[in-house]
């Protein structure tokens, strides 16, 4: 566990709305506590065996990111010499020492866990990933041969001296400095290789070359592909000696810096700022394997410009992202068991169709469905093709519909949702699409879809001026007998068929009159001019979303000294915004009781005495990413819940525009209180945040039952099926 945080419990004597800076947790030393709780999944030995090599693949992910951009952004500030302190009355300095401090003994553990613990048990079950050095000789020779047919062409030796300059070392890239000597002047030389991603990472022995155990046959044998470089370095710089070889990887500044204007053309703009990135910023991380002689490690580092706290050694193979190709192994019995969404109860139920949808078959009648009553999907349980895919397809094809107008965030690269909107416009029907270009890692793929919508006849917009546009909504506006219906999907999660299957998200059909006016009025301000104040049902970020839920707290607070029953449960990816935190303290101090269940970052600290003692804050990290927003408001019996795209942090209540609906329908606020003590009552995937900063883990009571949600919710969805 990490060093844990002192803290003095001290009433708070801060004007409202402002946080004690020991009262509150830094951001990125919790986003890191984060990714400790990724990697505890992987050293669970509860977690089937290739879950867990899955796990240390997300671990390092999540970390290449968290340089690219966290780290990189901190990195920037001591260059420019910003000396303005966080909320927690930390530097970027300080920051920036305590995630070095705090990340090395993790990594650490994560190598030392996969080289002496996953490695050897992948052996027991079949699957052996080998050092060059203990192949027999003719496994050598096989890969060998391997390497002069398919590596050796792909290969470039970048020489490294007075005429040939330090090469340029791209983003995320593996490298190996090579040390060679002259033979006749005895003079050293050094070289650069880089491991070629179009290459498999590891590479497998062909079958007949596999050890054959008699309990278990072999799975799959191979090496790590820079071992099969790294040992076939003669080939690339014939007549020298190569005197050793040391593999290195590096991580640059991946972020964008898009500076706005009423008259630039934003795409452009991206496209500018995409072409600079793959041009690379400075670097914020090396990574290093430990026996690396001082001299060259100097000249590795002088020559990247990196800082010490830059460096980060490491024992074994680097780049454990790559293990996630071990997920396509033919061993099921060490995977989690496969699930296949379900469609949802009132989904089966309807006997509503259509009779003639194209492919012969009657199919249900989404329209319908929601003209009915108010439904919600709750994904990867549910279905996400034959509910929201079905309801943009239907409205794409059907003759009524006049007009579909949406928000994409992030979207698959061979989108289903993408291509209905184009049939929809080629059809005749008014299609408007707010492309977000600066969703960040998906600007590129966002530039495409933009790009093939606006060929398609589709009204394309990139949002509004200095926010970034991250709410989930549809309308689809139909003609009905005479009269105008509008329908509209508000959710939490991105129209992404692919992460619908690993993302737990909500969201809500309707057809309520005043939630079609909100988003008609939502649609006119990310569209065009519209400077809307006022909403009827929805809460709109920057406009009133801050406001609303500071009230909703104050109104807990007011229930709460009347003698009355305070209560809140939220739910979200991450919890940072000091105003928010400052009023849940108020709230806790005056007997609110106060549930949060954060995924990642929560900047609150629950449980000081006298200020946060009425809150708990749970963390749920498992099989699917939980990605859900849910709010809920006791509201002394009027109950009140909502779900939407936001968390509560400045970027999202100040900088983006965000939606949250109120769910009224009473069948449907039962089942999200229901998802919600489900989640809270989790066992299994469930830590504690304490008030010094550490998460403990829930274990069931002795002889009870494992309590796991994610377990929980797809047996449920199974049973109503």
């Amino acid at each position: 566990m990490a060093k844990a945080e002192k803290i003095k419990s001290t009433s708070s004597q801060n004007p409202p709305g402002v946080c004690d800076p020991q009262h509150l947790f830094n951001r990125e030393l919790s986003w890191l506590e984060f990714n400790r709780r990724v990697l505890a999944e992987a050293l669970d030995s509860r977690t089937p065996l290739i879950e867990r090599l899955k796990f240390l693949a997300i671990f390092s992910s999540n970390l290449d990111e968290f340089f690219m951009v966290r780290v990189a952004v901190l990195k920037r500030q001591i260059e420019a010499n910003v000396e303005a302190l966080t909320p927690d009355g930390r530097t970027p300095q300080q920051q920036l020492q305590e995630i070095h401090e705090r990340l090395l003994p993790m990594v650490h553990e994560q190598h030392h866990f996969f080289d002496k613990t996953l490695k050897p048990e992948l052996t027991h079950h079949g699957v052996y990933l080998l050092n060059y050095i203990d192949l027999t000789p003719e496994q050598r020779a096989y890969l060998q041969k391997y390497y002069e047919e398919k590596i050796f062409p792909v290969l470039t030796p970048l020489a490294i001296d007075s005429s040939h300059p330090f090469p340029y070392l791209s983003n995320l890239s593996l490298n190996l400095l090579v040390v060679l000597k002259n033979p006749d002047s005895q003079e050293e030389r050094f070289a650069r290789i880089k491991v070629p991603k179009s290459l498999p990472r590891f590479i497998p022995l062909s079958e007949d070359l596999r050890v054959h155990n008699s309990d278990r046959p072999t799975v799959w044998m191979g090496v790590p592909l820079e071992q099969v470089i790294a040992h076939n370095l003669e080939s690339l710089f014939p007549g020298m000696d190569v005197v050793e070889y040391h593999t290195f990887r590096i991580t640059r500044d991946a972020d964008l810096s898009v500076q706005e204007d009423e008259g630039d053309d934003l795409l452009m703009v991206i496209e500018q700022e995409l072409q600079k990135r793959r041009m690379g910023g400075s670097v914020v991380r090396l990574e290093i394997n430990p026996g690396i002689p001082a001299n060259i490690q100097e000249e590795l580092v002088r020559a990247l410009q990196a800082e010490p706290e830059d460096i980060y050694t490491v024992e074994g193979v680097l780049n454990l992202k790559d293990l996630m190709s071990f997920m396509g192994l033919p061993l099921p019995e060490l995977k989690d068991t496969p699930w296949t969404s379900t469609l949802p109860r009132w989904f089966q139920d309807s006997d509503k169709v259509i009779p003639d949808s194209g492919n012969g078959e009657p199919e249900k009648d989404m329209f319908a469905i929601i003209r009915q009553k108010d439904v919600m999907t709750h994904h990867p349980y549910h279905s996400f093709s034959a509910t929201v895919q079905r309801f943009i397809e239907q409205a794409a094809f059907d003759p009524d519909v006049l007009a579909i107008k949406m928000t994409l965030y992030r979207t698959s690269g061979d989108s289903p949702i993408v291509n209905a909107l184009i049939t929809a416009a080629e059809q005749g029907k008014q299609v408007a699409a707010l492309v977000e270009l600066k969703a960040r890692f998906d600007e590129e793929n966002n530039i495409l879809w933009a790009r093939k919508l606006e060929n398609s006849g589709v009204h394309v917009v990139y949002g509004v001026v200095g926010l970034k546009t991250h709410t989930k909504i549809v309308m689809v506006v139909r003609q009905e007998e005479g009269k105008i219906r509008r329908y509209v999907h508000i959710g939490t999660g991105n129209y992404n068929p692919k992460t619908a299957k690993l993302y737990t998200d909500l969201g809500l059909f309707s057809c309520r009159q005043e939630l079609g006016e909100d988003l008609t009025d939502l649609f006119n301000l990310l569209t065009g001019y519209s400077r809307q104040q006022a909403y009827r049902k929805l809460l709109v970020a920057p406009v009133n979303m801050r406001d609303r839920f500071l009230s909703m707290i104050h109104r807990e607070m007011d229930h709460a000294r009347n003698g009355r029953n305070g209560r809140i449960v939220a739910k979200m990816n991450s919890l940072v915004d000091p105003t928010i935190i400052s009023t849940l303290y108020e709230a806790s101090q005056v007997g609110v009781t106060i549930d949060l269940i954060i995924r990642g970052i929560c900047c609150l600290r629950p449980g000081l005495p006298g200020i946060s003692d009425n809150i708990r804050v749970v963390s749920i990290i498992g099989r699917f990413l939980e990605h859900s927003r849910i709010f809920y408001f006791h509201n002394s019996g009027e109950e009140e819940v909502y779900i939407g795209s936001a968390d509560w942090m400045p970027r999202n209540l100040d900088r983006r525009v965000e939606a949250i609906t109120p769910v009224e329908d009473p069948a449907l606020i039962k089942d999200l209180q229901e998802i919600l003590g489900i989640l809270l009552s989790d066992n299994r995937q469930a830590w504690d945040l304490q008030a010094d900063g550490q998460y403990i883990q829930r274990r069931p009571p002795e002889n009870s039952p494992e309590l796991s949600a994610h377990q929980i919710l797809m047996k449920m969805a199974a049973q109503n099926n």
